[in-house]
């Protein structure tokens, strides 16, 4: 789907210049709070709305097994698996900027469970 010819034909340039950045702002944690205020009724924010959402859940769960669990093995594997959510967002908010509605590697198939 390119999303480029929709956002064009909605509003011009500076309308694909901001639905691009509110769908790279949606892989910024707590801040996909303001992409989903500024741009739930467009499908494409929506989308990487839903991918964002996916690896929100994944930070917060890191946060709560690290808060119950104080083994230094836990936290170094909490370490490497909060890297991993770091490269799946740059993998995002690079879809995002390009215009792409790709899913996350392994991760994006479960973004479906979230109805905005």
């Amino acid at each position: 789907m390119n999303e480029e010819n929709n956002a064009t034909s909605e509003g011009g340039t500076s309308t694909i210049n901001n639905n691009r950045a509110l769908a790279a702002l949606a892989y910024f944690g707590p801040l996909l709070v303001v992409s989903y205020i500024l741009g739930n009724n467009n499908p494409y924010v929506k989308f990487h709305l839903r991918q964002g959402l996916v690896l929100l859940v994944i930070e917060a769960g890191i946060w709560l097994v690290g808060v119950f669990l104080f083994s230094p093995f836990i936290f170094g594997l909490l370490g490497l698996i909060r890297l991993a959510v770091a490269v799946f967002a740059i993998i995002g908010i690079i879809n995002a900027v390009q215009g792409k509605e790709k899913e996350l590697p392994w991760l994006g198939q479960f973004a479906k469970y979230f109805t905005l």
